[in-house]
């Protein structure tokens, strides 16, 4: 049992989470528009495999907002939220330079401004930095299109001047093309990534999520950002018939990027609109959705047992913490159904089809054996004893090469040397060395009003600043409070005379 919301009074209703013909479904009933029964997972055996990897609890020791009534009114946070912010998000901006038919935010639709000022939004940058015990370490400016604001460069640099250690944009790109230095400007700032929308390898998607051609910009963006030395991450919003069976090809084109293309963090597409139940089914695409289709697109090569939730990594920041003598700091300890995510690496073989020599990290390390050594591990230190420090890095030099799977090792890659480095050392340049080989495959699938579920939300890590001082976690943001947010902060929109 769990709470959810009522997709057109978005009313919280008490609801369940099932298990019916192999799917996890979700149901609710309202007593003004009835029963709403949704597809939650798509598999079973996947949802309970990932169940295990429960996370910790992280409470704010600070909420900014007293709890009453139901999750999630009153949402921001509040005492029962169970964990930090890891990452904040602040909109700058409601304007955009594109009218996406998939996008939360749209001034031209609600007809009014929103765009915080300066001041506010360093307000909103250090309530995300004050949080106890834990500030926030990263912060995303989105919107709207951030860099329609004429200002954003400085706005990066606030948020560096305000101790975040990653800064990051989400865009649609268009500005990065069209002006080369912009990218420089933005890394020279103190910009670290850029959360680039990629909908595709060819015209198709683009016209139907972005209502044109928008893949030659996007090219050019890349470009621009690798001139200057800045990383990407492309963000497909999935939508089923639309790019779901590009999945595979956008692997392919990050991977011959891959000199700043990062990573790939597909997102199926949220319903946060009043959008008819049965067409909420038809195009609903799940996590279980997502990494079959991975399995069947690589030709076997990334299987459904490859991924992880972000939950299950947890044991690499207990560890570092036991092993500094520290309580760890913030990691990613959402829950554990809100996404899955895997490294994956590319072999060169001449003539090769690069879909068919793709080699996920599980293939030559044993990930769940090493979670299990890492425990083992922080258990061990946070007892203490004499010498524990040294004698656990004894441990580790004899029992983190058993993990390792030579005969899988792509070539090149000196993973025992890497891993020694990193839990011996605390040589964090090593991971550095790793992730330059390695591409993080990851699908974030946002909640909306259909499959809302408040165990989740309690769980989750990625927050909204909002003017007036709260911190929304990402789901309700989208799936109720956005309107209203926007509505308080905003001006009516001037009409272009041009």
């Amino acid at each position: 049992m769990t709470k959810s919301l009522c997709p057109i009074c978005f009313k919280p209703l008490d609801a369940e989470v099932f298990d019916e013909d192999g799917k996890i479904l979700i149901k609710k009933t309202c007593d003004e528009h009835g029963e709403f029964v949704n597809t939650y997972w798509s598999d079973d055996k996947l949802y309970n495999r990932v169940k295990q990897f429960e996370p910790t609890i992280t409470s704010v020791e600070n909420p900014s907002v007293e709890k009453f009534g139901d999750c999630p009114n009153n949402c921001g946070l509040c005492e029962d939220h169970e964990t930090s912010t890891v990452l904040g998000l602040i909109d700058v901006t409601n304007r955009c330079n594109l009218r996406c038919p998939v996008c939360f935010a749209n001034a031209a639709v609600s007809g009014r401004l929103y765009e915080p000022t300066q001041d506010e939004i360093r307000e909103m940058l250090r309530n995300l930095r004050n949080l106890k015990p834990h500030p926030t370490p990263a912060i995303q400016y989105a919107g709207g299109e951030p860099t329609v604001r004429k200002d954003l460069v400085e706005l990066v640099a606030m948020a560096k001047e305000e101790g975040f250690t990653h800064v990051q944009i989400a865009t649609n790109g268009l500005r990065l093309a069209r002006k080369e230095n912009f990218a420089k400007e933005l890394k020279d700032a103190g910009l670290n990534t850029v959360y680039l929308a990629f909908d595709g390898v060819t015209p198709e998607p683009y016209i139907n999520n972005r209502g044109k051609n928008l893949l030659p910009q996007k090219i050019q963006a890349i470009e621009n950002c690798r001139k200057a030395g800045l990383g990407v991450v492309l963000v497909p919003t999935l939508i089923k018939g639309v790019n779901d069976q590009q999945i595979g090809e956008i692997i392919k084109f990050a991977f011959d990027h891959r000199e700043n293309v990062y990573g790939v963090n597909f997102q199926p597409v949220s319903f946060s609109g009043r959008t008819p139940a049965s067409q909420v089914e038809e195009q609903r695409i799940t996590i279980p959705d997502f990494v079959n289709e991975i399995a069947k697109q690589t030709h076997g090569d990334v299987n459904v047992d490859d991924f992880y939730p972000p939950s299950s990594v947890e044991p690499f920041a207990r560890f570092i913490g036991a092993l500094e003598g520290e309580s760890p700091g913030v990691t990613l300890n959402c829950n554990q159904h809100c996404g899955i995510a895997t490294y994956v690496f590319m072999e060169e073989t001449e003539g090769k089809n690069t879909l068919n020599n793709l080699i996920p990290i599980t293939k030559f390390i044993d990930v769940e054996g090493l979670f299990e050594l890492l425990d083992k591990y922080s258990d061990k230190l946070e007892k203490g004893g004499f010498g524990i420090k040294k004698r656990v890095e004894a441990s580790a030099v004899k029992n983190l090469p058993k993990l390792i799977n030579t005969n899988e090792v792509p070539e090149g890659l000196d993973i025992k040397k890497i891993l020694l480095n990193v839990f011996t050392k605390r040589s964090y340049d090593a991971l550095g060395e790793f992730s330059k080989d390695a591409m993080l495959i990851s699908c974030m699938h946002f909640m909306d009003p259909f499959n809302f579920d408040e165990d989740r939300v309690k769980k989750c890590i990625i927050h909204y600043a909002t003017p007036d001082g709260r911190i929304i976690p990402f789901c309700t943001m989208n799936s109720m409070y956005r309107e209203s947010v926007e509505e308080e902060f905003s001006t009516p929109l001037k009409e272009d005379k041009n």
